[in-house]
């Protein structure tokens, strides 16, 4: 019998101070239909479920900057001296996502509004122009809807183009003076070991929520959240920027999703079971195998559009026999 960990996470989430990680950001030029500079120009940017207000002005060259986004949908309204307000709506920010938003003004009164909302469409084929780095971001739509064996994001990570599933451990490898073998912090689940261009998996990072959560020994990872609370995470195999400096192979970023102003979450249970499978065809009977992996998450308000929480969990429970031919 093997009877798997269970964990828990609970964050309790100010938005003034907390969301202090990069993940994205937001910048452009504000011009006028003649091509000039707005100099002064007033934007204000809002998570559209968390309802975090972000606030900068253009400079002297008619440019702005929203530095350090948290994942989520934005609403961003612009604001002039003789001109027309400006609001864009639906704009995806994505993790190490570097939105250019370019605009122009119209000539008329600020109380007369133009409104741009981004359809599904447009937001699923959002380019990014500012960022040289490469790599794939996998959604938790996506995520739900792949299967998968055991509810570890890891086994998602091979779908990204120059991603090789492989590992150079063997249990006689030297992972340290004196020591041999391989070390799986992760338990029966897949560790990330991989290969991303050609590279060694000690080569690669994985950061969760801006925390560096490399397995240094191996070379994974040694955090594998619960499958349903992560919003998304992102595969960097290429040109990414000067802060991942410390690794030459590729990033893998997990963002986990946080409360809003609305309580959410989802209950679940995944059920193998000895009665829906079938007999090895050298055995007289059928081995035990019963399986059961169930949890859930939960958010909301702590206050509204102050404070958040969100807490997930997942238990495993393994019951594994081990069946032999019979002999005479």
């Amino acid at each position: 019998m093997r009877l798997a960990g269970t964990a828990i996470a609970l964050a309790l989430l100010s938005l003034a101070s907390l969301w202090a990680f990069a993940a994205g950001s937001v910048s452009g030029l504000i011009k006028d239909a003649s091509g000039g500079v707005i100099q002064g120009a007033k934007l204000a940017l809002v998570h559209t479920a968390l309802k975090t207000k972000f606030t900068v002005a253009s400079d002297a060259q008619g440019f702005y900057s929203f530095p350090a986004l948290p994942v989520g949908h934005y609403d961003l309204t612009i604001e002039a001296t003789g001109f027309r307000t400006q609001q864009k709506t639906n704009l995806t920010v994505d993790t190490d996502a570097a939105l250019r938003i370019d605009t122009v003004m119209e000539v008329g009164q600020p109380t007369e509004a133009v409104t741009v909302t981004d359809s599904a469409e447009a937001v699923q084929t959002q380019v990014d122009m500012a960022a040289t780095h490469l790599g794939e971001v996998v959604t938790d739509k996506q995520i739900e809807a792949l299967p998968l064996n055991g509810r570890s994001y890891t086994d998602l990570l091979a779908i990204q183009p120059g991603v090789t599933p492989l590992t150079t451990l063997t249990p006689t490898s030297v992972i340290m003076a004196g020591v041999t073998g391989t070390i799986n912090p992760s338990g029966n689940l897949n560790p990330g070991d991989l290969s991303i261009d050609g590279q060694r998996e000690s080569s690669n990072g994985f950061m969760m929520n801006s925390i560096d959560v490399q397995e240094h020994m191996n070379g994974g990872t040694s955090i594998i959240p619960n499958l349903d609370s992560i919003q998304q995470f992102r595969v960097l195999t290429n040109n990414f920027d000067p802060e991942y400096g410390n690794y030459d192979g590729g990033m893998i970023n997990v963002v986990t999703k946080s409360g809003s102003d609305a309580f959410h979450g989802d209950a679940f249970e995944f059920l193998r079971n000895t009665r829906l499978d079938a007999r090895n065809f050298f055995d007289n009977t059928r081995g035990a195998f019963r399986q059961n992996q169930f949890g859930g998450v939960v958010g909301g308000p702590v206050k509204k559009n102050k404070v958040f929480f969100f807490a997930d969990y997942q238990g495993t429970r393994t019951v594994e026999g081990i069946a032999s031919p019979e002999t005479s």
